[in-house]
C-alpha cells in the first residue's frame, strides 16, 4: 500500500507526524482529498478539520485548524497551521461560549478593524462547533 508522510504543526507545537493513505484539508477554495503522489501544491487552507486516515489502520486522527497553509509534496504533506486542537481535546461547550462572545463583539464592534477581529473569531469558531459536531457522529 502506498503512504504519504504526515506532518501538522502549530506555532506552539506538533501535532501530527506520521504515515497516511489519505489526508484531507480544508482548502481556501473547497475540500482537499490528498493521496500518495498528490502533484505539488501550496495554497492556505481555512478553518475546519483535518483529517488523516493513518496507514496502521488505527483510528483516523481528527485536527481542528483555524487556518494557514498546506504544502503537498508526492511523498509528503505538511499543514502549517495558525492555530491548532488535537480532535480528542476540543470542547464543546468552551467553543459555543467563544461562539457567544464573538458575536456579542459583532454587535458591539466600535470600528471597522475590532469588527473584522470579531467577525474572523466569530467564523473561526462556527468552523470549531461543525468540526466538533462531524467528530461526534462518526
Amino acid at each position: 500500500m502506498s503512504t504519504i508522510h504526515v506532518d501538522v504543526v502549530s506555532a506552539e507545537e506538533s501535532l501530527f507526524s506520521g504515515e497516511a493513505t489519505l489526508v484531507s484539508v480544508p482548502g481556501e477554495v473547497g475540500e482537499l482529498g490528498i493521496l500518495p503522489r498528490h502533484a505539488p501544491l501550496i495554497t492556505r487552507i481555512k478553518p475546519g478539520a483535518v483529517r488523516i486516515q493513518r496507514a496502521d489502520n488505527k483510528q483516523e486522527e481528527f485536527v481542528f485548524v483555524a487556518g494557514g497553509i498546506v504544502e503537498v509534496q508526492p511523498h509528503c504533506v505538511t499543514v502549517l497551521a495558525d492555530t491548532a486542537i488535537r480532535g480528542k481535546d476540543l470542547d464543546e461547550a468552551k467553543a459555543l461560549e467563544a461562539q457567544r462572545v464573538a458575536q456579542e463583539a459583532v454587535q458591539n464592534a466600535k470600528g471597522e478593524l475590532d469588527l473584522a477581529k470579531a467577525q474572523s473569531e466569530l467564523t473561526i469558531m462556527a468552523a470549531q462547533i461543525a468540526a466538533i459536531r462531524r467528530l461526534r457522529r462518526k
